[in-house]
């Protein structure tokens, strides 16, 4: 898209701030299913199922060479040690060498594959994730913190990779080697062993409750790092304001709460997990004492000698071993099923390119735009717009006026394509602006914000911005006519000069001025100038009238303004007030009507005048109001 500023003209500007909830909740909370996340688990381990089948060969590979110490643990102990063949001794320590050396060529390729893997998914997941953000409607961002939506994008997708990564197959391993060691277990006692494993699947049990638990723990911990996360950004982004108000200790507290939060969450976590570790251990002790006991029992009836003990007793802790892991490997994976169904509930927002409606394209429009009968609403209880109806004219200037909150900035909404009517239709060039691709219109619209937003680069990254394979000379003319010549030149490293975060080094009228080099690089047939020289000095913007006025000619351009100076040449003047046009016409037939217009426009110029008497001169500012 081709925009001059990337601020959207949100529907907090009229005085709607959407659905954001006071306390950093974001998005709709839904219980997590299991179920519902494994199709989409399953898309994410398709495409490098070949990978994982191999991850899974090599671990089958590794838990059979790890069953050799314990196999080879009788003949050890009967032939060895008990009738001293020394000759058997050497084949017994190669074989369990031989095993070791297959164990750790297998341990270490599998991580080598899987861990990369999943790295690889993860870069691509996020990547995903934030194209698809990046597509979403202008209310979603009302909505939703920036913070927030950062901490989704890079945060909920980490854990993800025990899905793909060595995780997964870890736990698919320790059950193959417990299966294996069972049936090896089963054949030696079946009684022992069937005794046994009614403990085991006891615990098992109580884990799958368990986890049930645990889960919802892990995705209120994303969540809460996410409003953490949100309002730290939120605060260093604001530190001149911050710092202004000496709200430095406020800020602390705010961050404290949350940190605090997230550490009771923490704490519930470790307790939960701590009790099934402690459960573990407790199961450990109880089949290791029925061993003894009926290990016994078998040895003094001849029915099991010290070899067969030994052995049984090292499968043993093979099967229970996996059980255990299962503990910290199962936790992980609910960790990554929970950051999963976060991250599946931003890709199931609708993104607004993908509107069915949308069918039409505008490769080159005039730029006509009407309003019919146009009715909106953020909230259905509140509506802000009851029926606007107006023509802009291709090359005209439409001003916008009246007190804030009154719906001038939803109006611009609407031309911008954020929003849809709720009745009444936005045209343009006789085209239903909700059948338009946005791509094709937007790439056609210019906007000029009261603070212009720039990135943390350079003076021609940030121009560049708008139209990236512009010519040398379409940038270097854009900004001689915006005037960003005239101080980007004094700097030692010119054009290449970093501007900092939001511009922080340069002053207002330098980064409104980068601005509008960047809207004229884009050369839209629609423009938007939202307030664009109301914060500024008065040699500034005396500066910066002559970039727009050059960016004015022969476009269709919407002005929003409080400083009604600034807009008595434009074609028409909309007087909005209550989300209705109460007055329209051009400055000299609206100040001879003596209504709403005149009411503003003589009050502020009165006002302004005043401010500049000194005492006892003139009307005081209280009269002048």
């Amino acid at each position: 898209m081709r925009f001059g500023s990337t601020i959207p003209i949100s529907a907090e500007r009229s005085g709607h701030r959407g659905a954001r909830a006071r306390d950093g909740a974001d998005l709709p909370k839904k219980k997590p299913n299991i179920r519902k996340v494994m199709p989409e688990v399953w898309k994410l381990v398709r495409p490098r199922r070949w990978l994982l089948l191999l991850g899974l060969v090599l671990v089958a590979i590794n838990r059979v060479a790890g069953l050799v110490l314990p196999y080879l643990s009788k003949p050890f102990v009967d032939l060895v040690l008990r009738k001293h063949q020394g000759t058997r001794l050497m084949p017994l320590v190669i074989a369990v060498f031989s095993a070791t050396l297959i164990q750790a060529i297998t341990s270490f390729s599998n991580t080598q594959l899987l861990s990369k893997a999943a790295q690889r998914m993860i870069a691509e997941l996020r990547q995903q994730v934030q194209q698809h953000v990046g597509r979403l409607a202008v209310s979603f961002y009302d909505a939703n913190r920036t913070g927030v939506l950062v901490s989704r994008i890079m945060s909920d997708v980490e854990g993800v990779r025990n899905l793909v990564g060595t995780g997964l197959v870890e736990f698919v391993g320790g059950l193959m080697t417990a299966g294996m060691a069972f049936i090896f277990l089963l054949h030696r006692s079946p009684r022992m062993t069937l005794v046994i494993f009614a403990v085991i699947g006891t615990f098992v049990l109580i884990l799958q409750k368990a986890f049930k638990t645990i889960r919802p723990i892990f995705r209120e911990r994303s969540k809460i790092n996410a409003e953490v996360t949100g309002r730290l950004t939120e605060s260093l982004g604001g530190v001149r304001v911050v710092k202004g108000y000496h709200a430095e200790t406020r800020e602390a507290k705010v961050f404290s709460v949350g940190v605090l939060r997230l550490l009771d969450n923490v704490m519930k976590s470790l307790t939960a997990t701590s009790l099934l570790s402690m459960a573990a251990t407790t199961v450990i002790g109880i089949i290791g004492g029925l061993v003894m006991l009926l290990g016994g029992h078998l040895a003094m009836h001849n029915r099991m000698g010290p070899g067969d003990y030994i052995q049984y007793t090292m499968f043993l802790a093979f099967m229970i071993a996996p059980v255990v892991q299962v503990v910290s490997i199962g936790t992980q994976l609910t960790e990554a099923v929970a950051g999963l169904d976060r991250t599946m509930e931003i890709l199931s927002e609708k993104d607004e390119f993908a509107d069915p409606a949308r069918v039409n394209r505008l490769d080159e429009i005039i730029g006509e735009v009407r309003f019919e009968d146009v009715r909106f609403s953020y909230d259905p209880e509140k509506p802000v717009l009851h029926g606007i109806s107006f023509d802009a004219q291709p090359g005209t200037v439409t001003a916008l006026v009246g007190s804030s909150g009154s719906g001038k900035s939803t109006i611009i909404s609407l031309i911008c394509a954020f929003h849809k009517p709720d009745s009444g239709r936005v045209l343009v060039d006789d085209v239903d602006l909700s059948t338009v691709r946005l791509d094709s219109y937007r790439s056609q619209l210019g906007v000029v914000l009261q603070e212009s937003f720039l990135f943390d680069g350079t003076i021609r990254e940030n121009i560049l911005f708008s139209h990236p394979d512009a010519t040398e000379d379409e940038f270097l003319s854009a900004c001689r006519i915006a005037r960003v010549d005239e101080f980007a030149e004094r700097f030692a490293e010119s054009y290449e000069t970093v501007v900092g975060e939001r511009g922080v080094k340069l002053s207002g009228g330098q980064r409104q001025r980068l601005s509008i080099a960047r809207a004229i690089l884009a050369s839209p047939r629609i423009l938007i100038l939202d307030e664009a020289t109301s914060s500024l000095d008065s040699e500034s913007e005396a500066m910066i009238q002559h970039g727009l006025s050059y960016l004015m000619q022969g476009r269709t351009t919407f002005v929003i303004a409080h400083r009604l100076s600034t807009i008595r040449r434009a074609d028409q003047i909309l007087v909005v007030e209550g989300g209705l046009i109460v007055e329209r016409g051009n400055h000299a037939s609206l100040y001879a009507l003596g209504g709403r217009y005149y009411d503003l426009y003589t009050r502020q110029h009165g006002l302004e005048e005043n401010l500049f008497l000194a005492p006892g001169e003139g009307d005081t500012v209280e009269q002048a109001k």
